[in-house]
């Protein structure tokens, strides 16, 4: 039998997930999916689950209503244990199409034309600048506090509102280098598109 191929390997994987996330059964979703008026069997769900058997796109509506999330999420859905793709996350696409801009294309946000996705990494790239100068704000802020309390923060290390700061820095700190590396990752990503037109 030949290798599923990514986007049922996706959904197979997304009706598992978001089944447990939900704490239903492959029983209960199968009654629900009965009281919808689109009955799939216990043993039929559980062949979708293990990508023995296809989805078909009303298995998909049906499927993602019940479990209270829509086709595109379970269609861009990535397993978390899966392993770094050798080819597209999704049948047919480009192989350097990313979840968030396949779930975009998949909500109709975006297409997958060449200047489109220029547009739509452009776009990404914005927002994540907006985001780093954001918490690079709130942690100047917190260090502002802390130069505010002086000796005071050095003798009352312990206490409660000065642990907070420390923490809140930390958390700043933290948060101000993710958005950096994603900031850089976008815009490398960004200047790979262009170079490809």
């Amino acid at each position: 039998m030949p290798s599923p191929l990514p986007t049922s390997l996706a959904v197979s994987d997304a009706i598992t997930h978001y089944r447990q996330l939900r704490e239903l059964t492959v029983d209960e979703l199968a009654y629900v999916l009965r009281m919808l008026d689109h009955p799939i069997s216990a043993d039929a769900l559980a062949e979708m689950e293990r990508c023995a058997r296809p989805v078909t796109v009303d298995d998909l509506v049906a499927i993602s209503y019940a479990l209270d999330t829509t086709p595109a999420v379970l269609l861009s859905h990535i397993p978390i244990d899966m392993p770094q793709p050798e080819g597209p996350l999704a049948t047919g696409l480009p192989g350097d199409v990313d979840q968030p801009e396949l779930r975009a294309w998949l909500e109709g946000k975006t297409t997958l034309d060449h200047e489109s996705r220029v547009a739509w990494w452009k776009e990404r790239v914005a927002r994540l600048r907006v985001r780093s100068a954001h918490h690079e704000e709130q942690l100047q802020g917190a260090y502002a506090e802390l130069c505010e309390l002086g000796d005071l923060a050095l003798q009352e290390a312990d206490a409660p509102p000065v642990q907070r700061l420390q923490w809140r820095i930390q958390d700043g700190e933290h948060a101000l280098n993710q958005s950096e590396v994603a900031l850089a990752l976008t815009e490398h990503r960004l200047d790979n598109l262009r170079e490809g037109a």
